[in-house]
């Protein structure tokens, strides 16, 4: 006759307290859903916590205050008789719009070329969301960034040299226009980068873009059937757009720029539109 040797029971983890008997266990720490201020959250460390957001800005902020303060101080006061206090800062922004550009699209390339945005989804699913939550974080930095540098040199600029009452005082609105214009054109490079997902290719994209409508109407006017097109280039590519902005009587300042601003922004929501309907449709 055999004896079977009864075996251990394993010792059941404590109930939790007010948990009914059988329950299933429930976490102390409460659980909320996700929303975009998590998004928004998550893309703002990201963005201040790499040393290329840093270097980047910093480049931007050295050409447009360094070189708009220089130019201040080799002005006399009636050369801001018909122009604001701000166009010293034109120069270096003309500079300083690759910098926005390259950093944009580096925003979203980046997480791709480290792999880095397969953790970003698996963290949040929902991937129009961190998108979007790419897109105003970055806005919102490029345009404070801009505004402030651009202010910077209107203000020195207005204490450097005295013109007559009524001259070049009225600068406020091209800094907040001059400061939307290169951060759309920033806005588009995340968007190109995004749908393209290479930081090289990307980047070739936006200053093919950013440089080809500035070079080409000097050829295209040589032909008298292509000339149209010159000059809608012409009047329509970055530096003539920001120099409409800024009112200089050179380039078109009775429109101050608008139509310019406008078509850049139409552009901008079309690619906006493709990154996120890209981003639904492939593979990370």
């Amino acid at each position: 006759m055999t004896t079977s040797t009864p075996q251990p029971q394993q010792q059941q983890p404590p109930p939790q307290p007010g948990a009914l008997p059988g329950a299933m266990y429930t976490s102390p720490i409460p659980v909320r859903p996700a929303h975009l201020g998590h998004a928004l959250a998550s893309e703002w460390t990201k963005i201040r916590s790499v040393r290329s957001t840093l270097w980047t800005l910093g480049v931007f902020v050295a050409l447009v205050v360094g070189i708009g303060l220089l130019v201040a101080w080799k002005s006399a006061g009636s050369d801001f008789s018909d122009v604001p206090y701000t166009v010293p800062a034109l120069i270096g922004l003309l500079l300083g719009q690759v910098c926005l550009t390259t950093l944009g699209v580096l925003v979203v390339t980046s997480e791709y070329g480290t792999g880095m945005i397969r953790t970003t989804f698996t963290a949040a699913p929902q991937r129009h969301r961190v998108l979007a939550a790419k897109f105003l974080v970055f806005f919102a930095l490029a345009y404070v960034v801009s505004v402030v540098s651009i202010t910077v040199v209107g203000l020195a600029t207005a204490a450097m040299n005295v013109v007559p009452e009524g001259s070049g005082q009225d600068w406020g609105t091209t800094a907040l226009t001059g400061a939307l214009y290169v951060s759309l054109l920033g806005v588009l490079g995340l968007a190109v980068g995004s749908m393209l997902r290479h930081s090289a290719g990307a980047i070739t994209v936006m200053l093919g873009l950013v440089l080809v409508p500035a070079i080409m109407p000097a050829f295209l006017m040589m032909s008298d059937s292509l000339r149209g097109v010159g000059e809608v280039m012409l009047a329509y590519n970055a530096p003539n757009a920001l120099s409409a902005l800024f009112g200089l009587p050179m380039y078109d300042s009775a429109s101050h720029g608008v139509p310019q601003l406008l078509a850049l922004l139409g552009l901008t929501v079309v690619a906006m539109g493709g990154a996120f309907a890209l981003l639904e449709k492939r593979d990370v």
